[in-house]
This record gives C-alpha cells, structure tokens and sequence, in this order.
C-alpha cells in the first residue's frame, strides 16, 4: 500500500457520466479553501501544487462550487490547471444555489436568475465556454423545484452547460427533475455513518444508470462498536479506517463516484490507495450491517 507507484485513481475502474469517462475516485475541492470554507487558504500555492498532484494522480473529476470560498475553489482550479487541454479527459464539475455570508455560513437561492448568474460567473472564474457539469447545489423551500431546474435547462440549451446534476436532493425531487430533463449524476450526503436518509436514491441511480456522488465520503469517527468493526478491517489490511470507508464505498455500488477533499497531499496520496483495497465479501457483509449512526 505503501508503494507511490501503484498510487492511481485509475485503479478505482472508471463510471459514465453523461457522455464523459472518469476514474471513480475524483477530488472534491471544499477545502482547498481557508477556514470556515471562506477566503484564500494559507498557502495559496501549497493548493495549487495539490491540485496538479491530483491530476498526476490520474484523477480526472474535480468537483467545486461558486460557494466554496466563495469563488476562491474556481479560481485556484483555474490557476493551477488551465489550459486544461493538456490534461485529456478532465471533467470539472461545479455548482450553484448556495451564498455565502461568512465562515461557515451557508444559504440557499434557487432563484432561476441568481442560478443564471452564478453559472455565468462560473464560466468566466473556471474560463471556459461551456461547463462539464453543472449541479443545482441545494433546493431551495422559497423557490419552487421546478423553476430552478428549468433554470439550468435553459443555460444548456444556450449551450453553457453540458449536462445537469442535482445535489441534496430526495428520490421525489430527482424524478421531478428527470421528467424535465437528462440528469446525470446526483450528490448526496452518504458515508458509513450517514446512509440511510439518500440509500433509495442511490438505489434509483444504480437502476437508471445515474452516477452518485457522495460527499463526505469518509465520514467522521463512528464510535463505540461500529469504529471497532471498521478498524479491526483496517487492521487486516494494514490500513486506515478512512481507507476501508472509500474502498467500502466503490464496492457497495458500480455508480458510486466518492470526491474525498483534502488540503493535504499525504491525505490525497492516502485516499488514493483506498483504490487498491479489495475488500471481502465478509468485509463487506459486516460494513453493510452497520447502522445509519448520525443522531
């Protein structure tokens, strides 16, 4: 495990998104961020450098959003990655519907005219002409559903964006919005600890050939007996629990596209190797049984 070389996201096997191929272990770009998910992180080109280990890394899906920072996540992918044609195959995916008011400090605007012009503002921060995927980032309860998937509908018929992903969303929102138009992907909350709420949506993705993408990946610490079945797995392998959580993840579904962030490269490097576990049947059985643990 310990062998840099064989450190490849390519090894996690590859999903379809839309018309696109990727590698089933992306990157998720939240915390390249400052403290609190706000402003420029301390070492502007210790994220720049991760950014270009991700790639070299073979990973080719790199998620953000307009909120993360905000702004500041776009525009560190820009920098350290454009042109991006001399990374073939990359897809960078962003989002938006979410505003910022300070650290830690999230809201949400479905509104179909703050969708458009955060998806424009997008477009200039990433510079490019057309976004690879664009993700209604949450619902909004003051906005109908509706109208902001129609939103994102209308900016792909301008050709603005490619294809259309959902974040947040319950199984009843993504077959509304399916009868509207091709979604490709949704991004939900679903680790080890916190499954229960998103399993039918995940579900449904597997059977209609959406691919999922689950944030918080890794989870945090589960506690009591569920902590010790993850690490006495950890510890056959010689492995880390956070190891065993993504390895988990790429085999419970073929659709799942786990986007652990890191600011770090030894947690990158480590997230990539999760790709190299082949977990047991037994294994596996024993991480299914785990019970959705978030209070």
């Amino acid at each position: 495990m310990g062998d840099t070389v064989a450190l490849s996201a390519a090894r996690a096997g590859t999903v379809k998104l839309g018309d696109f191929e990727v590698n089933r272990l992306g990157f998720g770009a939240m915390r390249i961020t400052g403290q609190g998910i706000w402003g420029q992180p301390a070492d502007p080109l210790a994220a720049r450098d991760l950014l270009k280990r991700a790639v070299a890394l073979q990973i080719n899906f790199i998620d953000t959003a307009d909120a993360y920072g905000p702004e500041v996540s776009e525009n560190l992918i820009r920098q350290a990655l454009a042109p991006y044609d001399q990374y073939p195959g990359l897809v960078i995916a962003t989002k938006g519907g979410m505003t910022r008011s300070g650290p830690g400090m999230w809201g949400k605007n479905g509104r179909p005219g703050h969708l458009r012009e955060a998806c424009e503002d997008s477009l200039k921060r990433l510079g490019v002409k057309q976004i690879q995927l664009y993700q209604f980032h949450r619902p909004d309860p003051d906005v109908p559903f509706e109208d902001s998937v129609q939103a994102l509908v209308d900016l792909q018929s301008e050709g603005k964006i490619k294809h259309i992903g959902l974040s947040n969303v319950t199984l009843k929102q993504l077959k509304e919005a399916q009868s509207m138009a091709t979604i490709v992907s949704v991004q939900n909350h679903y680790n080890l600890e916190h499954r229960k709420a998103s399993e039918p949506v995940l579900q449904y993705c597997q059977e209609q050939g959406i691919v999922f993408i689950p944030y918080f990946p890794i989870g945090g610490n589960q506690g009591g007996m569920a902590e010790v079945k993850v690490q006495t797995i950890a510890d056959k392998y010689g492995i880390s629990g956070r190891q065993v959580a993504l390895a988990w993840l790429l085999k419970h579904s073929p659709v799942t596209l786990p986007i652990p962030g890191t600011s770090s490269v030894e947690h990158l490097e480590s997230n990539i190797a999760s790709a190299n576990v082949e977990l047991s049947s037994t294994d596996m059985a024993t991480l299914d049984s785990l019970s959705d643990l978030q209070k």
